[in-house]
């Protein structure tokens, strides 16, 4: 028989046989009984995760919420129907399991295993000396475990006070790995692993380096998650936000949106959270302004509108004083020790937009969106009654960002809410379409968040939507047979996508960091059959790059634009170029700007050349400034007048430095001098660092450098304008 007659065989073989029958599915919950108690939980759930949702709570100290379970101090152990007790953390539940998580084994195994860490443990570490809450202390004084019966041998661990923000006493670590996993998986910054083994094993930063000589950046994040002293702040950060009084840290403990949050980095941070009371009809912030800080209202009634816009609604809105969820003697009670009678302002979100005006009641969060991505307000907010709210900065609000899902969540729906109505119709498609066509189509849109570099979809791939950009700048690319070809430079407000074809003809890929509405194509269609009277309001032209190209406008400079963006200069405020037929050298200009800022200077008079024109190094006032992105103490930030600030406060991590591509931002040594001598005695007065950049001579007529020149040679500009970059150039063809 042939070959193929054999594979005849085998295929009729095949498709005579009957069909297989389907497959189990997993049960949509599995059935578990905890302390007596019968619970239906999703599979995979952990036991820990399990029993908190009947309000159990077994105890931990290597794992916090939202993080991947570690397994590591097995002080959630629990009896699930095995002859070992079973780590809570990570032990998924299953179908009929039986857990008993406060048996006489089960706390005696908790005991001795607190008494094995306190026997390594300096106590009273730093931590409970100064705020009272070192989680291991207060676990082991509420399972009765005053001593250890374990004596070990005095091992001299050492401290290490080489930071100037952090210190670090490796006596009081019991290596549960949480500043670990902060550090390399919250932060991303990959600077702290373990060392040693057996009873030397400790935590190292990079290769053993002292704290403050690795490559930490100062964030805080291993401080916060660390469960004992031994890692502590030095010193308070000093923020000065202006006519206000710091927040009491246990107040804010009992509010939803603090939840999470640590009390020793909230006290690191008290001067970042201030308490302020508004009197009715105060504007709190105004359209267009730039701010660094979110509010949370805890008290009275505001309303934010567009202040551009006006008030062109014939209706009225409403006057009349919601309940306030805090009366005055509450809120004159904050000072007082006695603090249980507080109800905290329940997680709420603002109201929907009516008429260009929201009301904002207590509990509402607003200006977060500036805070966040630094740029300026989209609405004003105006107190209608007497209010007390919280300022906050932003490094607070990242770690609330971090820590508590909902604020996230409320973020997000704020947005949709307050913003993004506004946001859809200052672009071409939707400029003319009615309102009740953008409430339909803002709640089927999507928020994307992409990093420099990301790709937002690739040539060839499918064309199922389009997007609108919130903010940052997208390149977009075409791949040919003689390589690849820069079609498009997008920018805020822009589309892109609506390309019109099945597959994407070109690749679009996020310059910096890009916020961006994705609009589903299918939704879009199916709002467009609805709404048969904005049907012809749409503007479906296709993306700019499938347009005949208009001709640039002749310029006296010839400037490359694939160059001019490559060097940033499509996101620059202000550029200081120096003409160099005029210039003689001189160097009065250098001099200038170290007379103006004690000494410093923040000009290089290096930099970019296009025709006779110098691009010198100095602060570009960019419009997504990178260098504001991931500051741990907030101190760099944007004035109203458009100048990047570099507060006081700055602690020297060099994030900002690091992060500016265009080597803009300087660090200059400074003397420091510990504040607590009594808990770090052998503190002593230490050199560190602080960052310098330009800030436009705030408050002056003009910058020190452009009024000291002799020769006219220096200019503050901008630089799309200057060089004669039109808008349309960013959409044009860049060869």
């Amino acid at each position: 028989m042939s070959q193929s007659a054999v594979a005849t065989k085998k295929i009729e073989a095949l498709e005579s046989r009957p069909e297989p029958k389907e497959l189990r599915r997993a049960p949509a919950k599995v059935h578990v009984t905890i302390d007596g108690v019968e619970l239906a939980v999703a599979p995979g759930t952990s036991i820990l995760n399990a029993a908190r949702q009947l309000g159990i709570q077994i105890p931990t100290l290597c794992h916090q919420p939202n993080e991947r379970p570690a397994g590591v101090c097995r002080m959630c152990s629990v009896e699930a129907g095995e002859k070992t007790l079973s780590a809570s953390c990570c032990k998924p539940v299953e179908e009929g399991m039986v857990i008993k998580t406060n048996t006489e084994k089960v706390q005696q195994s908790r005991r001795v295993l607190l008494e094995l860490l306190l026997s390594e443990h300096a106590s009273p570490c730093v931590r409970q000396q100064r705020s009272g809450d070192c989680e291991l202390e207060v676990l082991a004084q509420q399972e009765g475990v005053l001593a250890s019966r374990f004596n070990a041998p005095a091992i001299p661990r050492g401290m290490d006070l080489s930071s100037a923000a952090i210190a670090v006493d490796h006596s009081a670590c019991i290596l549960c790995d949480r500043c670990i996993r902060a550090c390399n998986e919250v932060r991303h910054n990959n600077v702290l692993g373990r060392k040693g083994k057996g009873y030397l094993a400790g935590i190292a930063f990079d290769l053993d380096d002292p704290m403050g000589d690795s490559s930490c950046i100062s964030c805080g994040e291993c401080m916060v998650s660390c469960p004992t002293g031994a890692l502590t702040n030095k010193k308070v950060i000093p923020t000065d936000l202006p006519d206000g009084q710091p927040a009491d840290v246990r107040f804010l403990k009992g509010l939803p949106y603090f939840q999470g949050i640590s009390s020793t980095f909230l006290e690191l941070n008290r001067n970042a959270v201030i308490l302020r009371r508004v009197r009715a009809g105060d504007t709190i912030c105004r359209e267009g302004e730039y701010g660094s800080t979110a509010f949370l209202l805890l008290e009275g009634e505001a309303e934010m509108f567009l202040s551009s816009h006006g008030r062109h609604s014939n209706e009225k809105p409403d006057k009349k004083k919601s309940e306030s969820l805090l009366n005055l003697k509450k809120l004159t009670s904050w000072l007082n020790p006695d603090r249980s009678h507080l109800e905290p302002a329940p997680l709420r979100i603002g109201q929907p937009m009516a008429f260009d005006i929201v009301k904002l009641e207590p509990g509402d969060l607003f200006g977060e969106t500036s805070c966040v991505n630094h740029y300026p307000r989209s609405q004003t907010v105006r107190a209608v009654s007497d209010c007390v709210m919280l300022e906050i900065l932003r490094n607070v609000l990242d770690m609330m960002l971090q820590r508590n899902g909902e604020v996230r969540k409320v973020l997000d729906l704020n947005y949709r809410k307050r913003a993004l109505c506004a946001q859809l119709r200052n672009s071409a498609v939707f400029s003319r379409v009615s309102d009740e066509f953008l409430d339909s189509l803002k709640d089927t849109v999507g928020l994307l968040r992409t990093q420099k570099g990301e790709a937002v979809f690739l040539q060839g791939a499918a064309s199922d939507s389009f997007y609108v950009i919130r903010s940052g700048f997208v390149k977009i690319t075409q791949q040919r047979n003689d390589g690849e070809m820069v079609m498009a430079y997008l920018g805020p407000q822009q589309h892109f996508g609506l390309d019109g074809q099945d597959s994407r003809p070109v690749t679009a890929t996020a310059l910096d960091h890009a916020d961006l509405i994705r609009i589903d194509n299918d939704g879009f269609h199916e709002l467009i059959a609805r709404f048969q009277e904005d049907r012809e309001k749409v503007d479906l032209t296709p993306d700019p790059w499938r347009r005949p190209v208009p001709a640039r406008p002749a310029t006296k400079i010839d400037v490359p634009l694939q160059k001019f963006v490559n060097q940033g200069l499509m996101q620059a405020n202000s550029v200081l170029i120096l003409n160099l037929e005029k210039c003689t050298r001189c160097d009065a200009c250098v001099r200038a700007c170290a007379d103006a800022h004690d000494g410093v200077t923040r000009l290089v008079r290096e930099g970019l050349r296009f025709d006779k024109y110098l691009v010198a190094t100095s602060c570009r006032q960019c419009r997504d400034p990178l260098c504001m992105v991931g500051c741990p103490v907030g101190s760099i930030r944007r004035q109203n007048s458009m100048e990047i600030k570099i507060e006081d406060w700055c602690i020297g991590c060099g994030l900002c430095a690091s992060n500016c591509p265009y080597g803009n931002i300087h660090m200059n040594p400074v003397s420091v001098v510990d504040d607590d001598e009594r808990i770090f005695p052998l503190a002593r007065p230490t050199v560190t660092q602080k960052a310098t950049a330009c800030d436009l001579c705030s408050g002056l007529a003009e910058p020190s450098c452009v009024y000291a020149c002799p020769h006219d040679a220096a200019e503050r500009v901008d630089a799309v304008k200057f060089f004669g970059i039109t808008p349309g150039a960013f959409s044009a063809t860049a060869k």
